[in-house]
């Protein structure tokens, strides 16, 4: 109960915030402006699409340039769950409540999740208006959308960590940006020849993970992988909260 209600108030917190309504506006234009040159280079293609579907053309490289715009909106998104409570001096507050540490991280990620579902829901209305006029696969559209929740739930369970760390939300978000990078950047290390291990390190790039849903390939393994992936960062901020308790 206490986690739900630390929750809401974290969603009304981004909500009243003029960032939440910029970065939904931009990401939204953003795509909006790749969903429109893409479907019109799908219908000038001979026979639609050039023997590909509108969820192969379309869809696909809308949902593979939003991992641009994940990469780059998660760290504005997450750096003042914790930092700016510790500047303000409302962390101490929140650490003395009767509330658990637990509580504390999961109200204020499943807050960010809130906004996550949100934009989430409002993408979905790109590929679902091609419903009436394609042959739109509509559960490669439902997989592309698990695999951007779950990769920006994971995102924001790092972003969450970092923000626990320091006390400036500008330095958060730099940092969270830098780590999110490194993550990303294993996806390219796995790729290069000669490279040892990199079978492995594929395999631990979130980012391979979030390729095979946006495929539509549904594999319990990549949910567990991001499953374990969230839950370790936010463990790892319980750990630093109940440091700083103590």
């Amino acid at each position: 109960m206490n986690i739900l209600i630390i929750a809401r108030a974290e969603l009304r917190r981004i909500f009243l915030s003029p960032l939440a309504w910029a970065v939904l506006a931009v990401v939204q234009v953003l795509l909006g402006f790749v969903f429109v040159n893409v479907l019109f280079d799908f219908i000038n293609q001979p026979g639609f699409g050039g023997g590909f579907g509108a969820s192969d053309v379309v869809v696909g490289q809308v949902f593979g340039f939003a991992t641009i715009l994940v990469l780059l909106i998660m760290p504005l998104m997450t750096m003042r769950l914790f930092a700016e409570e510790r500047k303000s001096g409302t962390l101490n507050l929140l650490l003395s409540a009767p509330v658990s540490l637990t509580e504390i991280v999961l109200g204020k990620f499943l807050g960010v999740v809130g906004f996550i579902v949100v934009m989430l829901a409002v993408t979905a209305l790109m590929p679902l208006a091609l419903l009436p006029t394609t042959d739109l696969d509509v559960g490669r559209v439902a997989a592309g959308l698990l695999g951007l929740l779950l990769l920006m739930s994971a995102f924001a369970a790092a972003g969450l960590f970092v923000s626990s760390l320091t006390r400036e939300p500008t330095i958060a978000a730099v940092a969270s940006f830098g780590l999110l990078l490194a993550i990303w950047l294993v996806n390219m290390v796995g790729y290069q020849d000669g490279v040892p291990f990199a079978e492995l390190i594929r395999y631990l790039s979130l980012i391979e993970h979030y390729e095979s849903l946006r495929r539509g390939v549904f594999d319990t393994a990549d949910i567990a992988y991001y499953g374990l992936f969230t839950a370790l960062f936010l463990g790892l901020t319980v750990q630093r909260l109940d440091l700083e308790r103590q």
